[in-house]
């Protein structure tokens, strides 16, 4: 959508939508991601991951189209909606199955691969609405909508040539598959492998010990220390959008409108660097996310981002006047090259410290912390978390900018520091941890301190695993006795 806000033939198909209208166009999608994402609950551990993943395709799909063909605001809103549902459970599901199919020592960079894979879709799409601009008439919008459904056409065919996660065949007692495709996966084929061996066993009592603790229920998200990692899952997501980013990339037009960049041309071209920067900053991210720690880059990542959102708000303020750009009201600033050059330059800031930190990391986290029993519907609830504040944002933020201004980056760089210390004091460290020594940190406590966690907290050797089985067994079969 941001490629259009400012699109002359855009405005007049759908009768120059004000600020609220627009608000509540763009939100559409994240309002249908969140029911998606809450409906990955059921349908990632019954259907499983992959088929999940294949039907998130076939909708987005139908989406595109609706969209495509859309005459009025309303069947936009609906066509945004229907792939929105797609782009919930997708969100939602992919983590997952990345997470449960990697190996734990590059689990942290696959799924940052899929954040930078995100930060090239957005790019592509840009390049193809600002390459679409040039033409005249409604073929300038439609064409981009209808080219968005080839990616899922992509995703459909490629996923029937992946495997299921070994981790939902083994909790559907599919053993011998679930080995296969370890050994395919971590062992070049050799079942035999430690690293196979021993993610095979883990996985195994995992799945023994969670199936006779009963059924899987939303209950199961209220025993134990799972309220917890529950909490912690949602408020990274949470805490993610309310950073402004999806702010930053919805209505980076405004922005820049805002700054003193006038014309529609200049405002697609300077967005275009934003995009271009968030996909190269992303690269540091894929490489040093499995060394530099979880902790350190959401902690770091939210200080600079709310540094550079300050002195957006404050050069705003300084230089900044009530104008009117296209007969709307529009705090704007004229005659100051160099505060122009400062926002625009403190954006591209903004941008490249997500990318680097919390980008990656709001999709790893939640991923990882969760036990099997519950990490399909706990990780859903997090991606809902994600969608509903994402839904909430793409709706307030036009109507925003139209009557606080410059204080809407206060408001979001407050967050950004709030985060800072919601980051510092609760969040443990999980990098290098198999999914099933996650449990350990966990078990360990210190749910105000997690500094205090060991470093090789949960750390275990094949013979560890394989030991604290047959004594499980051992004591399983006395007490049958």
């Amino acid at each position: 959508m941001s490629g259009v806000l400012t699109n002359p033939y855009y405005l007049r198909e759908f009768n120059h939508p004000g600020s609220s209208a627009q608000g509540a166009i763009v939100a559409a999608m994240p309002a249908g991601s969140f029911v998606g994402a809450l409906a990955v609950t059921q349908l990632a551990d019954k259907l499983g991951r992959k088929k999940t993943i294949l039907l998130s395709s076939l909708i987005w799909v139908i989406g595109s189209i609706l969209q495509c063909a859309s005459i009025n605001r309303g069947m936009l809103v609906v066509g945004r909606i229907v792939s929105g549902l797609s782009i919930g459970i997708a969100s939602t599901v992919v983590p997952i199955y990345q997470s449960e199919i990697t190996a734990p020592a590059i689990r942290g960079r696959m799924v940052s691969l899929q954040q930078w894979s995100i930060t090239w879709g957005i790019l592509i799409q840009y390049f193809i609405q600002f390459g679409c601009s040039y033409i005249d008439g409604v073929a300038s919008f439609r064409l981009p909508w209808g080219l968005q459904m080839i990616p899922a056409i992509v995703l459909f065919f490629g996923m029937l040539f992946f495997p299921e996660s070994p981790r939902w065949l083994m909790d559907c007692e599919r053993d011998e598959e679930a080995l296969e495709i370890l050994a395919d996966v971590h062992g070049h084929g050799d079942k035999n492998n430690e690293l196979v061996q021993l993610e095979y066993e883990e996985i195994k009592q995992q799945v023994l010990f969670e199936k006779s603790e009963g059924a899987k229920s939303y209950r199961d998200l209220l025993k134990g220390n799972t309220p917890r990692r529950v909490f912690l899952g949602c408020s990274l997501q949470m805490w993610s959008q309310l950073t402004g980013m999806n702010v930053m990339m919805y209505y980076i037009v405004y922005v820049f409108e805002g700054s003193g960049l006038t014309g529609t041309r200049v405002s697609l071209i300077a967005a275009t660097v934003q995009y271009v920067l968030n996909v190269v900053a992303t690269i540091p991210a894929i490489i040093f996310i499995d060394k530099w720690g979880r902790r350190p880059m959401m902690i770091l990542g939210c200080l600079f981002m709310g540094t550079f959102l300050y002195l957006v708000g404050g050069l705003q303020a300084r230089y900044g006047h009530w104008g009117t750009v296209d007969d709307a009201p529009v705090w704007i600033i004229t005659g100051h090259d160099a505060a122009t050059k400062g926002i625009i330059v403190c954006s591209y800031l903004f941008v490249c410290s997500f990318a680097v930190t919390v980008g990656p990391v709001s999709w790893t986290y939640p991923a990882e912390i969760y036990s099997l029993k519950t990490r399909g519907k706990a990780v859903s609830l997090a991606t809902a978390t994600n969608w509903i504040f994402n839904f909430a944002l793409a709706w307030a933020t036009p109507p925003g900018f139209a009557n606080i201004a410059w204080k809407t980056y206060f408001v979001f760089g407050t967050f950004n520091f709030a985060a800072c210390v919601h980051f510092f004091f609760m969040f443990p460290e999980t990098v290098g941890r198999t999914l099933e020594e996650v449990e350990d940190i966990f078990n360990e406590g210190h749910p105000f301190a997690p500094w205090k966690i060991g470093k090789h907290t949960g750390k275990r050797t094949l013979a560890d695993v394989v030991g604290q089985n047959k004594e499980h067994s051992s004591i399983d079969e006395k007490e049958h006795v």
